[in-house]
């Protein structure tokens, strides 16, 4: 019998990119590309070893790390701060986009645009008011982005856990931005809150401690270190103020002269002190309009902190030179 011939196995053949390191020309290793007109050539003879190449970068120019991720081509980023997460569309913005179109095609627009009204849940309804509210906020108060982001989550799981009901929108947003700013070392106080917000300082902080125990939140005091920057900021204060009242508080707390006070007063006189021994002297009425509290507090906290720290004379002596 002859022996059965065996068919040839097909070779798959993978595409291969083939790099180019040297001119075929002339052996020159010196190559350029040129991506304007998509070529590349030798620099010592001229030979246009590659044409017609596709450019696969991007069009525009980034600056920094955050333009290049924000400008990428995946599409916007996801991002709670809308109760959409930034993936749906809308039929329309506005009455004025209703004359751009044909009048043949403007009931079935008018009538898409009512019904996609309708269908929208009641969670994502109240998401759209809570978050725009939360917005107005985050700008009013200066607060970051990453406080922004957190605030949102957290008030869309309180949503899901119906922890709203019985309260309002504004309050619970509210509480949720004082927990957040205390957790993410940017502590706002109450009465700042209440301002922008409009609601009772009562309220907040009632809500405040629901929400924080439901929510499984468990936030440590804020330290009065937390709010020199941004006090020493409003008062203009210099960097070096900044320090030293920080190393004041630092010192302090050692000699537990900031146990049981509040953070806000603590920090107000570490500024003032500070602001007096690096020469760039701040009333204490000057301090307490822009931080909040009282003058009498104030001279209540500084006596503390000078008679622990033992600085009476040297402060003495700089407020009989200024």
């Amino acid at each position: 019998m002859k022996p059965r011939k065996r068919k040839p196995k097909k070779i798959k053949r993978s595409r291969k990119f083939i790099r180019i390191r040297k001119c075929p020309s002339c052996g020159s290793k010196h190559l350029t590309t040129d991506k304007s007109r998509g070529e590349i050539v030798c620099a010592k003879c001229g030979l246009v070893i590659k044409e017609k190449m596709i450019d696969r970068s991007a069009e525009w120019r980034a600056f920094d790390s955050e333009q290049m991720h924000r400008r990428t081509r995946g599409g916007a980023p996801l991002t709670h701060t809308k109760h959409d997460k930034g993936l749906t569309t809308e039929v329309g913005r506005g009455k004025g986009e209703l004359f751009k179109v044909t009048p043949a095609k403007r009931a079935q627009y008018y009538r898409l645009r009512k019904w996609q009204k309708r269908l929208v849940e009641s969670k994502a309804r109240n998401l759209s008011f809570a978050l725009s509210e939360l917005q107005r906020l985050v700008s009013f108060l200066g607060l970051p982005r990453s406080v922004h982001e957190e605030v949102a989550i957290k008030y869309e799981k309180a949503v899901d856990r119906g922890l709203v009901r019985g309260r309002s929108m504004e309050s619970v947003i509210a509480a949720l931005l004082y927990a957040v700013c205390r957790e993410m070392k940017t502590p706002r106080t109450l009465e700042e809150i209440s301002e922008a917000t409009g609601v009772e300082r009562r309220e907040i902080g009632r809500n405040y401690r629901y929400v924080a125990r439901q929510l499984g939140m468990r936030i440590l005091p804020a330290l009065p270190k937390d709010y020199v920057p941004r006090f020493a900021s409003m008062l203009g204060l210099s960097d070096k103020v900044q320090a030293r009242a920080i190393r004041i508080l630092n010192k302090a707390k050692k000699f537990e002269a900031t146990h049981g006070k509040g953070p806000t007063g603590v920090a107000a006189a570490a500024l003032y002190i500070a602001a007096v021994l690096g020469g760039e002297k701040r009333t204490q009425r000057e301090i307490a309009d822009a931080v909040g509290v009282t003058e009498v507090t104030i001279r209540n906290r500084f006596k503390e902190i000078v008679e622990r720290l033992d600085i009476e004379k040297k402060l003495e002596k700089k407020l009989a030179g200024i």
